[in-house]
């Protein structure tokens, strides 16, 4: 929040997106255990997320100018606490 402060004179915003577990060639190298034992403390959809998915919000983000100084989730719920 400080920063998108600052930076709000310039017409500069700051965002931020927390993604989950996303279907990434990355995870594709872990065990399947990984994803499979976070899936049950999903609230929902119980499923990795999807690159196209990321990329939507990001859209979302720029079209939407009233949005600045946020930390927006997109992890289905999961929450790592609770593994």
């Amino acid at each position: 929040l400080p920063m998108a402060r600052d930076l709000a004179p310039h017409r500069i915003r700051v965002m931020c997106i927390a993604p989950g577990l996303m279907d990434t060639p990355l995870l594709r190298f872990a065990p399947p255990e990984t994803a499979e034992r976070s899936l049950p403390s999903m609230a929902g959809p119980r499923r990795l997320g999807r690159p196209e998915e990321f990329a939507h919000l990001v859209a979302s983000v720029i079209d939407n100018a009233y949005l600045n100084g946020e930390t927006i989730r997109l992890d289905a719920g999961l929450r790592l606490a609770n593994l």
